[in-house]
């Protein structure tokens, strides 16, 4: 079975959405996945440099208060899948390029994307890290078992940019406005950090599929 996880890096709700996602993955521990994580950009108008997060702040949601509320709601379902959202610690709102780039390189490497993702999200919304940040994200691919400096000469590249920004322009024409989104197959998608009841239901369904094709 494949899944293709469209996902961003300063998603809080793919944080959410990777947590639940795991949770019915240890509920169908016998089945046989193939797992890709794919580019999705929330800014794609954002400098690469990226922004001051106070700034950022003011111009998506028209202030600060406003954006309490927002991320209140968020930090709340967060705790619920034992996340501790630190959203006062972040200082800049990054360019997510480079984060993808690490991500795609780091599917060479078997558990390695899952690994990286993890790590970047850490990085992100525990740490308040700047993710656009080339020592940043070396940090993150070594905390992911990934060679530091083979993954510093990497992302010195362009390798995989034109790649990562395909994958987010195919996923708008998927008709993708919103990550998390996942495709399962082909066949099914599920958008947003859904329970994992909503998981389960397709995992079987595509099970029960495959059983009766096999049968035929």
């Amino acid at each position: 079975m494949r899944i293709d996880i469209f996902s961003d890096t300063i998603c809080p709700w793919c944080y959410i959405g990777k947590k639940r996602f795991e949770k019915a993955l240890a509920q169908r521990s016998d089945l046989a996945l193939e797992i890709h994580w794919r580019a999705f950009q929330l800014n794609p108008d954002m400098p690469e440099e990226g922004m001051d997060r106070k700034h950022y702040v003011e111009t998506k949601f028209g202030g600060p208060e406003r954006a309490r509320q927002v991320y209140a709601r968020v930090a709340s379902a967060g705790s619920e899948d034992d996340i501790a959202f630190n959203f006062e610690g972040i200082v800049r709102t990054p360019n997510t390029v480079a984060s993808h780039r690490l991500i795609r390189y780091a599917g060479d490497q078997p558990g390695g994307q899952d690994a990286v993702v993890e790590a970047l999200f850490e990085a992100y919304f525990i740490r308040g890290e700047d993710i656009g940040d080339l020592d940043v994200l070396v940090a993150a691919a070594e905390q992911a078992s990934l060679d530091p400096q083979a993954v510093r000469e990497f992302l010195a590249s362009e390798e995989h940019l034109h790649a990562v920004r395909a994958e987010d322009v195919r996923a708008r024409q998927l008709g993708i406005q919103g990550v998390p989104f996942f495709v399962i197959d082909d066949k099914y998608g599920i958008s947003g950090a859904q329970p994992p009841d909503v998981f389960l239901q397709a995992f079987d369904q595509l099970t029960a599929e495959v059983e009766i094709d096999a049968a035929e």
